[in-house]
């Protein structure tokens, strides 16, 4: 039986590099029964729709979703991310954010806790567009939120060969959600024996991203210092346009995407370098079970000096590798 995975395009460059995606995917042997969401910046401009409870709905049926990239210069910052990717990771419960960086000298990959933190919106402000005004953003971790996703992150350091996992916080000055993570972090380690850990604030983890990832196994951090982690690794690790990601629930249908964003300066121009949606789908088929095919995929996309050309030259050069 096919996967039943749904399709938004998205934005700019996003139609472009899913489609080499998709293609990637038929080579490899996988029958998906795709259903096509016109969402994104462009969507918004026409009629004003972001993400109808409605869709929400139907997603929830799916086996999966597979993301192109969204925004437009058009639309207000912000709008578009809140309205339909954080609006996505919390209403399908999207906890686990995971990016595998892989280049000559490292293999690494960051869990990164994907619903709470800065970004569940907690804050406001007072007086605001006076002189006096005040804004607050808080910070949401929950012992249940940090637990699932730490627990998470030990059980796929089990499964690697390396078997370390490393928190990365900042418990010297975030003293109550640092306390919170690290806690947890202890306290679930004594399930985990076989398990090596370490930790790092993430100032110096950002300094060894680039003076020695070779370091790292396993990191798992919170949702804000992930977010910034994951580009740095993203750019010491070939670039952004190789830079895969996987937003799971592990119990329910997950989204899988590309971070380059929708990189509007080029869009309609074949130029996009479509490798990092072909390993996003790779990552999505691993989800599917389909891990045979997942793992060709990724072998032809190893070479990545090789992945030269325009967009559909790159898709064709992989797709005829399987």
């Amino acid at each position: 039986m096919a996967h039943k995975v749904g399709i938004i395009g998205g934005d700019g460059i996003g139609p472009d590099v899913v489609a080499e995606g998709l293609k990637v995917i038929r080579a490899a042997g996988v029958e998906l029964d795709t259903v096509d969401y016109h969402l994104g910046g462009q969507r918004y401009a026409e009629d004003g729709t972001v993400l109808p409870d409605e869709v929400l709905d139907e997603w929830r049926g799916l086996d999966a979703l597979y993301v192109g990239a969204v925004g437009t210069p058009e639309v207000p910052p912000g709008l578009i991310e809140r309205g339909l990717l954080l609006k996505m990771r919390f209403s399908l419960d999207l906890y686990i954010n995971l990016r595998p960086f892989e280049a000559p000298g490292h293999d690494f990959v960051v869990i990164r806790e994907n619903t709470e933190g800065t970004y569940a919106g907690e804050g406001g402000f007072l007086r605001q567009g006076t002189p006096h005004e005040v804004a607050t953003q808080g910070s949401v971790n929950t012992r249940h939120g940090v637990e699932r996703c730490v627990r998470y992150a030990f059980e796929l350091a089990r499964s690697r060969p390396g078997k370390h996992l490393t928190l990365v916080h900042k418990t010297n000055v975030l003293t109550f959600a640092g306390d919170l993570w690290e806690r947890t972090f202890n306290e679930t380690a004594e399930d985990y024996s076989d398990v090596e850990t370490a930790y790092n604030h993430v100032d110096a983890a950002c300094i060894y991203f680039v003076q020695s990832p070779e370091q790292y196994d396993v990191i798992v951090t919170d949702n804000l210092f992930g977010d910034i982690l994951t580009d740095l690794g993203g750019a010491v690790s070939g670039g952004i346009g190789f830079a895969s990601s996987a937003n799971l629930n592990p119990n329910g249908v997950s989204m899988f995407e590309p971070v380059h964003g929708s990189a509007p300066d080029i869009a309609g121009q074949n130029k996009a370098n479509p490798t990092a949606a072909i390993l996003s789908g790779a990552m999505m088929l691993d989800h599917l079970g389909e891990h045979d095919a997942a793992a060709r995929i990724r072998k032809a996309c190893a070479d990545k000096e090789s992945l030269t050309g325009s967009t559909t030259e790159i898709g064709d050069l992989i797709a005829g590798r399987l």
